[in-house]
């Protein structure tokens, strides 16, 4: 761990609290970076990852030096904060860290309350994008909308809403409605949002406040597409975006990836027709065929497969499920799994059954974690057979030694879990294979 993220974990002890009074105080403190800014904004439930890394590939394939801003990250802090392609250095962490955290004392001793952890290092980000001269930078939303820490933009160029589904209920409320109405508060006067929240319910919520604020609505759900073939290396399909016929190969798997592609070009090509952005077709397509994002369906290994995929709600565990049942169709498959006991586990596990009734159930380094055996009760009295690992590791060893009986490994349940198996995998293949 290096110093600046020593001190950045300090402020943790001040929880997460939405709201955005803090979050101005420090970034008017700062000069107010995010004016320099010009914004992508993305939320939602899931996807709201993946369309960002369309987009952030999409533009640095037209010549454009691009900030991305996102979370979790997997294996490194220093994902959270990452421009053409390369995560910030350990020493442009440090150097915008003391100037933030110089900051925020200063906000202390001035009687504001303390920013939370997320809030500083969201102005980190903001900062180094703005010292870094960025062409475009895009901030994938952190919980909620309304009052999540990267809603200081006030004139995005765009903004997007992903599918919305229940999670973070505590927080954003325990209906559709409630989590979208949070979600929406991203939108801007007269700002064009793009949505694909897969729930009419939500739809009506969001152009609700879009007719308010007299923002434009595109709502991309009832587009018109065709999946032209879904392999275990890539989809391509076909859709007509805002009058544009566009044909697109993208090495992201499953069906739902084809939604957040489609979100992601009408993104693009809103940009590219109204002569926001300069960019090509041609940069686009290249640049949905160069996306990567770690850990969404992710195959890490081919001998033996194992895939990774964070399926951490319950929307996403069902989209595991899914893809699982459309490209591995037939196959006996091995499940490692780890979840956060604040989450509907009983709902995810009885997604994950649909996979297979084999389970190594683990625990997760983090203080929310469900036990092992508390999950292996779970999963058990679903219906399915389960072992316990102690951690994830060992979790992962095990399954490894049980490839003669399976066809594959899908690990999924928590981005903490894939994160920490990740960051071992190849490790653990190099040993197990001598």
């Amino acid at each position: 761990m290096t110093d600046a993220i020593a001190t950045i974990s300090a402020f943790e002890r001040f929880g997460s609290i939405l709201g955005l009074e803090r979050m101005n105080e420090l970034l008017e403190r700062l000069d107010n970076p995010q004016k320099a800014l010009k914004v992508i904004h993305v939320a939602g439930t899931n996807g709201k990852g993946s369309v960002c890394r369309f987009v952030y590939h999409s533009l640095m394939e037209a010549g454009y030096s691009v900030g991305i801003y996102s979370s979790p990250f997997l294996e490194c802090f220093n994902e959270r904060i990452e421009m053409d392609g390369a995560m910030i250095s350990d020493e442009d962490l440090e150097k915008y860290t003391d100037i933030v955290t110089a900051a925020a004392k200063e906000m202390v001793e001035g009687g504001f309350d303390s920013p939370t952890e997320f809030e500083v290092v969201t102005a980190i980000a903001i900062l180094y994008f703005k010292e870094k001269q960025c062409d475009y930078v895009i901030l994938e939303v952190g919980l909620g909308g309304r009052g999540d820490s990267t809603n200081v933009i006030d004139l995005p160029l765009i903004t997007a809403i992903t599918s919305i589904s229940f999670d973070h209920t505590d927080r954003l409320g325990e209906t559709i409605e409630e989590i979208a109405e949070e979600k929406a508060g991203i939108i801007k006067a007269d700002v064009p949002v793009i949505t694909g929240t897969l729930d009419e319910a939500a739809d009506e919520v969001i152009s609700k406040v879009a007719l308010e604020k007299k923002s434009p609505v595109i709502n991309t759900d009832n587009f018109d597409y065709e999946i032209i073939s879904q392999t275990l290396e890539n989809t391509s399909f076909k859709a007509k975006i805002l009058n544009e016929e566009y044909l697109v190969k993208i090495p992201l798997l499953g069906t739902h990836q084809v939604g957040n592609g489609i979100i992601a070009l009408t993104i693009l090509e809103y940009l590219r027709a109204n002569d926001i952005v300069k960019i090509t077709k041609k940069d686009i397509l290249k640049g949905f065929e160069h996306t990567k994002h770690k850990g969404r369906f992710e195959i890490i290994s081919k001998n033996p497969t194992i895939i990774l995929d964070g399926g951490h709600n319950l929307a996403g565990s069902l989209t595991v499920a899914k893809t699982c049942n459309k490209l591995l169709q037939d196959k006996k498959l091995l499940q490692v799994v780890g979840i956060l006991k604040d989450k509907d586990v009983n709902g995810i596990v009885e997604n994950l059954l649909k996979v297979g009734p084999d389970f190594i159930v683990t625990e997760i380094d983090n203080p929310r974690t469900m036990t092992g055996p508390e999950l292996k009760e779970a999963v058990d009295s679903l219906g399915g057979n389960s072992f316990v690992a102690a951690d994830p590791i060992e979790a992962v060893k095990l399954a490894i030694s049980k490839t003669d009986e399976y066809d594959g490994i899908v690990i999924s349940g928590s981005l903490y879990l894939i994160g920490q198996i990740r960051r071992e995998i190849q490790l653990i293949l190099q040993k197990s294979c001598k």
